[in-house]
């Protein structure tokens, strides 16, 4: 589930200290052998050159201009930054933008009940009037994004350390004042390539988006976590929305007056199909890559923090799925937040087995060896002591980097009445930071957007994951001396007696403590035993453990910036692309299968057939809904089959990572050929160290989207609104 809580500054300062969630050493070698050029997540606006020559070598016919453009329309135009976290693309001139099912998971999901069950049965808005809002949603469009590195670093020269920090925030202060945009347009200035880079980004940010489709879970979540991040896959896994804009067609919140986005560009939509070694280019807001880490960094991941991390959401995942098989109204208000949960637990599973397998250690360690000689031998002494001080400062940064994950893990990510209570000591550090007036504002707008939480809250299920995630918390650090088994029973005990006692369990209970007593309503949230069980926790880790990460990381940070300046400048004729932070980026390969390991083979393409090979009556994850079933056994597949099957699936080599949800898939002359939603489980190391041979995103082909939109759903006034090209 979502917290859609208003209390920013102080959670996003948790939140984006965290910040790395949803990836060789990336330097690409200068080449034309084509398997070298696949790899890299590129700035759209510096494509010209190199990088047009690659998309060029792989089959592509797009120019620079074409696909980015601030002058005239381009294919930019028609890319989404989906609600923050996912990509979308405009497939019309009515603004219909077509996402993953997973991205609109939690819309669905909140439009969704137990006598409306869309998860279940799929939605389809008859007109635009039936289309669904969706408050808090947002789709961004980027009008530009301009290197400014230059003007960030002026006058910086022989600055250093907390002097040299405040000198680059004034200089993006006042680039963001002298920077001229519409009323309606917003600017932000972000580090690239960890600090060593600016880019000045203009967006129009639109927030009135609204639901139109969304084929049943047993097409968008096929194979829902069994087959997630596997291949071979067979999931529809996509869902359409709309922009609304007012009458100008400029952003605005939602109103009833507001009408369809015309866009500067729309993407038409290819029916031909693709094949083995055709073109594909993913354009989206790849999240979080981090291919520069030295070898030690990739070390400590395989061996500590992924394993921790993978047994924490795998308690929960059981307590989770043992409660939503017995119960379908716990399925439902557990759907989005079992899958968002399994989602990295799985993915940290094949990540570690691909790091592995790759040797990316000692691969790292062997670029590694020839920067230090060639440092040596250059005599650049600025580098000289990079990769000891790595050795020295990981260590201690892991220990502290596993003690927050265990936090985040419990407070943030699982347990929901601890989750509830951290936002309560916000709410707390709001009244003694800001006084009361703040303090009002931020109460009465979290018991506004609080009744989702409570709507989701199962206080049976929560006390077990309490339970079981605070008896490993205990074990790993060893906060008593008891036997592993009287460890367990006195966490049951203690949530039994929490859970039993607390009030803010139930919308009604935390009312009253906030609006009960409005001469001191944190006398009363402070006796909550609840509260005051969590807030033991929550002030050690804003006193202690977090501060001391922080203080660490900083360091490693510094080294990490240095360490890439000292890259490019030891090793010039290699190429280098920024590690992915959420902004628009292009990522080119071709369609082709891959061997995993000895002996087997994977083709490229999946097809239906697939999908009833796999059907397992009444399965959550692999049922298949009577509607399907009558479609393939009658052949009814309309004009989107292939020789007589019909395409689902389909894998390439292009580079991508969290937040390529949802991205499209375009072909060499930029038609839509497939939405991108998902890695294969080998290749998820990809955000560490990208490899050719394995790493693989996983595509649904638009002929099946299509087809569930035509066929299955019988959604004609939509595919009338697009553009369908062969």
């Amino acid at each position: 589930m979502k917290f859609k809580f208003f209390i920013p500054i102080l959670f996003l300062f948790v939140v984006l200290s965290s910040c790395k969630t949803q990836q060789s050493t990336v330097a690409t070698p200068a080449s034309t052998d084509v398997t070298q050029i696949q790899g890299g997540m590129w700035i759209p606006s510096e494509l010209k050159g190199k990088n047009e020559a690659e998309i060029k070598m792989l089959g592509g016919n797009l120019t620079a201009e074409a696909i980015y453009n601030t002058e005239k329309p381009s294919i930019k135009d028609a890319i989404v930054h989906f609600d923050g976290g996912c990509t979308a693309e405009i497939i019309s001139d009515k603004g219909l933008i077509l996402t993953n099912h997973h991205c609109g998971y939690d819309a669905i999901q909140q439009h969704s009940s137990v006598a409306h069950d869309y998860l279940t049965d799929g939605f389809w808005s008859e007109n635009l009037n039936a289309e669904l809002p969706n408050p808090g949603m947002t789709a961004s469009l980027i009008v530009s994004m301009d290197n400014v590195t230059d003007k960030v670093f002026a006058n910086t020269k022989n600055l250093q350390g907390e002097e040299l920090n405040n000198a680059i925030k004034s200089n993006i202060e006042n680039l963001k004042k002298e920077t001229k945009i519409e009323p309606w347009q917003e600017i932000q200035i972000k580090p690239f390539s960890n600090g060593n880079e600016y880019y000045l980004i203009v967006s129009e940010v639109f927030k009135d988006i609204r639901l139109v489709g969304a084929p049943p879970s047993s097409i968008g979540k096929f194979g829902a976590d069994t087959d997630n991040w596997m291949w071979p896959r067979h999931s529809g896994d996509f869902s359409l929305f709309r922009i609304y804009a007012d009458a100008d067609n400029r952003p605005a919140t939602y109103n009833e007056n507001n009408v369809p986005y015309k866009p500067k560009h729309f993407l038409p939509i290819k029916t031909s199909g693709v094949e083995t070694g055709d073109f594909t280019m993913v354009f989206g807001f790849p999240g979080r890559t981090d291919e520069y880490l030295p070898a030690i960094a990739i070390d400590k991941i395989v061996n500590k923090l992924n394993p921790d991390k993978i047994k924490l959401r795998e308690a929960s995942l059981v307590i989770m799925d043992k409660y939503m098989r017995k119960d379908p109204k716990i399925k439902i208000q557990y759907s989005s937040k079992y899958a968002s949960i399994a989602n990295y637990w799985k993915k940290w599973i094949g990540e570690t087995q691909g790091l592995t397998k790759t040797n990316a250690v000692a691969k790292k360690k062997v670029l590694e060896t020839d920067f230090q000689k060639m440092v040596n031998e250059k005599n650049l002494t600025q580098y000289q002591n990079i990769l000891s001080d790595f050795e020295k400062l990981y260590p201690e940064l892991t220990d502290k980097t596993q003690a927050r994950d265990y936090f985040i893990e419990i407070f943030l990510r699982n347990v929901d009445a601890l989750t509830l209570a951290f936002q309560l000591y916000q709410l707390q550090r709001v009244n003694d930071n800001q006084g009361v007036a703040a303090f009002q504002k931020e109460k009465d707008q979290l018991m506004d957007n609080i009744k989702t939480f409570y709507k989701d809250f199962n206080k049976d299920v929560d006390e077990e994951l309490f339970a079981q995630l605070m008896y490993l918390y205990d074990a790993k650090y060893a906060r008593t001396k008891l036997s592993d088994e009287g460890r367990k029973i006195q966490w049951q005990n203690i949530a039994k007696e929490l859970y039993a006692n607390s009030k803010i369990l139930t919308y009604e209970g935390l009312n009253g403590i906030l609006n009960g007593n409005n001469k001191s309503p944190l006398a009363d949230l402070n006796k909550d035993p609840l509260l005051a069980f969590a807030n033991e926790y929550i002030k050690k880790f804003y006193d202690e453990l977090n501060p001391k990460y922080l203080e660490v990381k900083s360091q490693t940070d510094e080294l990490q910036k240095n360490y890439i300046k000292g890259l490019k400048e030891v090793f010039p004729n290699m190429r280098y692309f920024p590690d992915a932070n959420s902004t628009l980026r292009v990522t080119y390969g071709q369609v082709k299968g891959y061997e995993p390991r000895d002996g087997m083979r994977y083709e490229p393409n999946t097809h239906l057939e697939g999908v009833m090979e796999k059907y397992i009556p009444g399965d959550y994850e692999f049922d298949v809904s009577e509607r399907l079933i009558d479609l393939y056994k009658t052949k009814d597949f309309g004009t989107y089959a292939e020789n007589g099957k019909l395409p689902v699936n389909f894998v390439g080599t292009n580079h991508t990572t969290g937040g390529n949800s949802g991205s499209p898939v375009l072909d060499a002359d930029g038609n839509l050929i497939g939405l991108n939603f998902d890695r294969v489980w080998e290749g998820t190391m990809s955000d560490y160290f990208y490899d050719a041979n394995i790493c693989r995103n996983v595509m649904v082909d638009a002929r099946y989207v299509l087809f569930v939109i035509d066929k299955y759903a019988g959604a004609q006034r939509l595919i009338d609104e697009m553009k369908l090209v062969n």
